[in-house]
């Protein structure tokens, strides 16, 4: 069984040394393994923390709260912000291009027609193939007995997911997951020369591959109504379609935000399961509580930890007056535990209502595919309990490295009906 970390420092005056130091591009020791400590030191000495840069650092549910629903203010365009970091690259074109790192009208026109084909009905129509396609996964599991359960489990599933939304075809999803954890990996708050590498070779290739996958879409079109690729191609009817590049980078953005966040769910979950051995026991008593636990999952340890603001005009948060051009990240991890709106928020309660956590965001721009995402963990993480309700560590999870993206790169265990 996995041993808990700590979520706090053991005295105030560690706490307050911890805030007063924080530099998210010197991170400390051990952050990225435990961040919690110091999100909980930042949230109660510096709120918003002003960084040697100049960028500040919000860990308050409250102002992040505020800070996502005035999007005027609080711009999410990245072209400011990335061009030094990135330089003329097919990085900066990516995360510039993409949904995310933009704002109306171009979010809420591209945003739209992905929504088109992720309403509700559609997702309750992709159940019946997730839950073979899991079924099918535990089935190799158990002829393993003992496996990873990043590389053959949260991981596969996304994959297909989302490579079944824009239709690629499935011998050819192999370098999806590569590609995504070195575009997203990019990210990071610092940049690193191997990072930059990988990042931009990754760029090259799948645009290299979505323009094959799109030209072969346009002769032979899928059904709009399920099929996001084509309908991201034909566009809406009374409005303007997207240029080819802002039809593959956003192919790019969906392969890897469908991906790369329902894996860290999926992993997070199962090991907090473990770590949390009564909350596994409740809800293998009581299997019903799968959808309130994910939810619970999604807060405790959010699988998207950061995101990211700029400042159209003078503005104030808190009582820190902030100027135009001000950069901020949003510490989503740090506001899923702010005791102001959480009882207990370091205790995994799979029961907790409400649960008022921001992983997928808030105002315009959560997370188009938030229940999609959902419904992935419920299956996944209910239907492995069921066949494998005794699973145990096999060896050392090995965490992701990264701050924005809190996940697994290995989960090995071994797995007891």
């Amino acid at each position: 069984m996995s041993a808990r970390a700590p979520a706090r420092f053991a005295t105030e005056a560690q706490a307050r040394a911890a805030a007063a130091a924080f530099d998210m591009r010197a991170l400390p020791e051990g952050f990225t393994d435990n961040p919690f400590p110091w999100y909980h030191a930042l949230r109660e000495h510096a709120p918003v923390r002003r960084m040697p840069d100049g960028a500040v650092f919000l860990t308050r549910h409250a102002d992040l709260v505020a800070v996502y629903k005035d999007t005027r203010t609080f711009s999410s365009d990245k072209k400011q912000e990335f061009s030094p970091k990135y330089g003329d690259s097919p990085l900066y074109e990516h995360h510039t291009t993409s949904l995310v790192f933009n704002d109306p009208p171009y979010h809420t026109r591209v945003r739209r027609l992905i929504a088109g084909a992720l309403t509700p009905r559609h997702i309750s129509a992709m159940e019946p193939l997730l839950v073979a396609l899991v079924d099918r996964l535990l089935d190799e599991l158990a002829e393993r007995g003992e496996a990873d359960l990043i590389d053959h489990y949260a991981g596969a599933i996304p994959v297909e997911i989302i490579g079944n939304l824009l239709g690629v075809p499935r011998e050819e999803r192999g370098p999806l997951r590569a590609w995504s954890l070195a575009i997203l990996g990019a990210l990071e708050p610092v940049l690193t020369p191997e990072q930059a590498s990988s990042g931009n070779a990754a760029v090259r290739e799948m645009l290299g591959y979505l323009e094959g996958l799109v030209a072969e879409r346009r002769r032979q079109p899928g059904d709009p109504d399920s099929d996001v690729l084509t309908r991201l191609i034909q566009g809406e009817q009374d409005g303007e379609r997207l240029s080819e590049a802002e039809l593959l980078h956003n192919c790019i953005f969906l392969l890897n935000a469908g991906h790369e966040t329902t894996t860290n769910l999926i992993g997070n979950s199962l090991n907090a399961l473990l770590e949390w051995p009564q909350e596994k026991a409740r809800l293998l008593d009581n299997p019903g509580l799968i959808r309130t636990a994910v939810e619970e999952f999604l807060r405790f340890e959010s699988s998207n930890q950061l995101g990211n603001r700029i400042t159209t005009e003078p503005a104030r948060v808190g009582d820190v007056e902030l100027e135009k051009g001000t950069r901020i990240t949003l510490c989503i991890g740090a506001a899923n535990r702010d005791p102001a709106v959480f009882a207990q928020p370091d205790q995994l309660d799979i029961t907790r209502q409400p649960n008022r956590h921001l992983a997928f965001g808030s105002g315009p721009h959560q997370c188009v595919g938030m229940q999609l995402g959902r419904l992935e963990g419920v299956v996944a993480v209910s239907r492995f309990l069921a066949r494998f309700p005794r699973y145990a560590l096999a060896g050392a999870p090995v965490r992701g490295g990264r701050a924005r993206f809190r996940g697994f790169l290995h989960l090995p265990v071994r797995l007891e009906g």
